[in-house]
């Protein structure tokens, strides 16, 4: 499991139990207490909770309103829907949640080189990938309720072109996907210029 799932897991958990004890979380979890300790300064550094003696609390600033603007899209600010969703891990050690591929690339865009990590489902296989490995299918037949035009994330190239055969759409790697993405949001804008 990556530390982003980790975390995610102890959010949820922190949220419903308002406080836990670090060894409580690596039993949980099947991972040292270091690797918790880890995973939590991640959490700490966000506000979204406060280390106590032996384990941490949920942060008294940690409001719901905040909760559901870190349950929202950073680009076009729908509901996440983790299957699709899209993280993306900055230099800074900031974490950004896209709700699909087509505003997590788009945001990757923006961010430029900012981004060390971006992580992503694997559409059929529910796996977490990596955005800079992944192969994508672009604008398929298959309506599955993101953004447009719909971007699929898969982690075996096979796999992206055996759904282009039955469902639709193009297959591309990241590099052309990326570029994709960069002239899909020029031609929306005035005198934008591409390469």
């Amino acid at each position: 499991m990556l530390p982003i799932e980790r975390q995610k897991l102890i959010k949820k958990w922190i949220e419903e139990q308002k406080d836990m004890k670090i060894s409580e979380l690596s039993r949980r979890l099947n991972v040292s207490e270091m690797t918790i300790h880890r995973d939590v300064q991640a959490l700490i550094d966000e506000g979204t909770v406060v280390k106590t003696f032996g384990g941490i609390t949920l942060s008294p600033e940690w409001k719901e309103e905040e909760r559901a603007v870190h349950d929202r899209c950073v680009y076009c600010y729908r509901k996440i829907h983790e299957r699709l969703s899209v993280r993306l891990i900055k230099k800074d050690g900031g974490m950004e949640v896209a709700c699909c591929a087509h505003c997590g690339l788009l945001r990757l865009n923006q961010l430029n080189d900012s981004v060390t990590q971006g992580i992503c489902y694997d559409f059929l296989l529910n796996t977490t990938i990596s955005v800079f490995s992944a192969s994508y299918v672009v604008e398929p037949e298959l309506q599955v309720g993101c953004c447009h035009p719909q971007i699929l994330t898969f982690g075996a190239s096979s796999h992206a072109k055996r759904f282009v055969k039955g469902f639709g759409g193009r297959y591309m790697n990241y590099d052309d996907v990326i570029k994709e993405v960069a002239n899909y949001m020029c031609s929306s804008r005035e005198g934008c210029k591409t390469n």
